[in-house]
């Protein structure tokens, strides 16, 4: 019938269209519209369970055409559709599976959260798979038409997504803020677009790369822009400094399922199409973009990991993770070599189960009203939830580059990568690496940290703990009493938990005050308890955070005004018993600890997948 038309239109051509081209891009979104045909035909609310399997069974589906895709491109090389404007090649399915991935977890993470909080319908599972779709697009895309729709397919859901949560006024801010810088990056990305179409006639990947092979430029001012607005339009999406500002505060206001998508699908989409946009495109201009790259490399990966350290939210503590993180990834794409390529893909299928599995704890951790996320909330959980803590402890090593995970061959290669041009930004991507390590190890450490007791000041011993003095100050002749005669004086000293005190002999002459003397290694051990406290909890004196399933105040609000908080803020320690953890998230983390430890002792699977995408991928 289009065919038909266009003939009676006089001749209006219409591509042809191969649908395994597109195919795991037509089973995502067209699984979402049928679920929502579905549940609107249907007399009750969707239940959260059918909705759950319905997703989990795209995603398979979805993740079963791109492994075809995968086979068809090994065997029969690369290939472009839907006049040119769609590739497929080792590149797109590498990165189709990884979006596939991340949605089942997704789905598997979200349906605990969802019953927890008492939300029916699909709405949530619909949302995620349309944004996922959009990422599928932009790795397939080779116009950049068509990563323009991706990119908005994959936005416009994720703002709907960031404000699911109506019972947080946080949530409903951190929509707002993405809603409009995003739309600000989009605008920009689309001049863009229109800049390098005036420079070079076309915007097909493919065009642009030719025309720029054959033609010398008398002035390309138009071009150079229009590349620079490109880069700004895709360091929005991946979050690169100083273009990072939505990240912390949407984090931090989402639902961490979702928080936990956002970090891993909306980054490896952004990345994709930028990854292939300056390679292929603008491969011969690296020599004018490489700097930019660069300089971005160097103020993501130091602000990322410099701010994260200072964070008391874990959520937004995993923001500038996720910041620092695209600062890694970054340096493949600065390397521009075969290499480089390789090593950013890796580093984004990696990161992709790292981050999932973390949010998935997150989730399980911030309790009903996913509000619980300070870090007090994390001590001690080692004792209530053993299994839980461990699972959570891998994958924040393996987000720090700990052996035996994927995070070491994922930060391994991509510095490799970039050392063989750019040794300095080698150097520092080392150095952020060694200060990222502490806030991972500070919430690990925290979690088998034992709980506080009762009014207890973090940092500042009990009554009851502190040390004794071993002798006091006497008479004149300077010997010394036992300090069991001299309790009461003992007990008034330690008051100052710390404070410095003279030495023995201070006094001279009759009816000298008495003063308290402490041993070298009590003092010692009591100063090192401060400085730990203060570095693992950053509390005000008097005050930890009490976090349990308390039901919301009277009028709605939490401790600190904000809707639908159900955790409080108390002098004490944790006291909550042990968070549910509902069974399909527990099968979601245990997925994403079992590939970030099993291909980190294994790597060659993975780290071969990756090689031979970029090869394909690769004239």
């Amino acid at each position: 019938m289009i065919h038909l038309a266009a003939a009676a239109a006089g001749g209006f051509a219409t591509p042809h269209i191969r649908y395994l081209a597109i195919l795991p891009e037509i089973v995502m979104l067209g699984g979402a519209v049928m679920l929502l045909a579905v549940a609107s035909l249907v007399r009750r609310s969707l239940r959260v369970g059918v909705a759950t399997a319905a997703t989990v069974a795209v995603s398979l589906g979805a993740l079963g055409c791109s492994l075809w895709q995968w086979s068809d491109v090994t065997g029969q090389g690369a290939f472009t559709a839907v006049d040119h404007a769609v590739v497929v090649d080792g590149f797109s399915a590498l990165v189709n599976v990884l979006v596939a991935c991340a949605m089942a977890l997704t789905a598997l993470v979200g349906d605990g959260y969802l019953r927890r909080e008492g939300a029916d319908g699909p709405e949530l599972h619909v949302l995620a798979m349309v944004s996922a779709s959009g990422a599928m697009v932009m790795a397939s895309a080779n116009d950049l038409i068509v990563v323009f729709l991706g990119l908005e397919i994959l936005s416009i859901a994720l703002y709907v997504l960031a404000a699911f949560n109506h019972r947080r006024a946080a949530s409903g801010e951190a929509a707002l803020k993405y809603f409009i810088l995003g739309s600000f990056s989009s605008a920009v990305f689309v001049y863009g677009i229109a800049l390098v179409y005036g420079a070079t006639g076309s915007t097909n990947l493919a065009q642009i790369a030719g025309f720029l092979s054959k033609t010398v430029l008398s002035s390309d001012g138009l071009l150079l822009a229009g590349m620079a607005m490109l880069i700004v339009g895709f360091a929005f999406k991946v979050a690169a400094v100083p273009f990072h500002m939505w990240t912390p505060d949407v984090y931090q206001g989402s639902p961490s399922p979702i928080t936990g998508f956002m970090a891993a699908v909306a980054k490896a989409g952004a990345f994709a199409a930028f990854l292939r946009v300056l390679i292929s495109s603008f491969g011969l201009l690296r020599t004018d973009w490489q700097p930019v790259v660069y300089a971005l490399a160097i103020v993501t990966l130091l602000v990322g990991a410099g701010l994260a350290v200072v964070q008391r939210d874990v959520k937004r503590m995993l923001a500038y993770s996720s910041i620092n993180h695209a600062g890694f990834v970054l340096l493949g794409l600065e390397a521009a070599t075969t290499r480089g390529v390789s090593a950013s893909l890796y580093y984004l299928f990696a990161y992709t189960f790292m981050v999932i599995g973390s949010f998935a704890v997150v989730t399980v951790v911030g309790r009903r009203g996913d509000a619980a996320h300070d870090i007090s909330s994390y001590r001690g959980l080692a004792r209530r939830q053993p299994l839980l803590a461990i699972m959570f402890a891998v994958l924040l090593l393996a987000q720090a580059g700990a052996p035996f995970t994927t995070g070491l061959w994922a930060k391994l290669q991509v510095v490799l990568a970039a050392a063989h041009g750019a040794v300095p930004l080698a150097v520092v991507a080392m150095v952020s690496a060694a200060i990222a390590a502490f806030f991972y190890l500070r919430v690990a450490v925290l979690m088998y940290s034992p709980l506080a007791t009762a009014g207890e000041t973090p940092g500042v011993q009990s009554p009851a703990a502190e040390p004794q003095a071993l002798f006091s100050a006497g008479a004149p002749g300077g010997e010394g009493t036992p300090a069991a005669a001299t309790a009461g004086s003992a007990v008034g000293a330690t008051t100052t938990a710390g404070s410095a005190l003279d030495s023995a002999g201070a006094a001279s002459g009759d009816g000298a005050t008495s003063r308290t003397l402490w041993t070298g290694l009590e003092r010692s051990m009591a100063g090192i308890a401060r400085i730990n406290a203060a570095l693992l909890l950053d509390e005000e004196p008097g005050r930890e955070r009490m976090v349990g399933d308390a039901p919301p105040s009277p009028a709605g609000t939490g401790p600190s005004g904000e809707t639908g908080v159900d955790a409080v803020d108390a002098t004490g320690a944790v006291s909550a018993g042990p968070a549910p953890v509902p069974l399909l998230t527990a099968i979601a983390v245990g997925l994403c600890v079992g590939v970030t430890v099993v291909f980190g002792i294994w790597p060659a699977p993975l780290t071969s997948f990756a090689h031979q995408a970029t090869l394909l991928f690769f004239p």
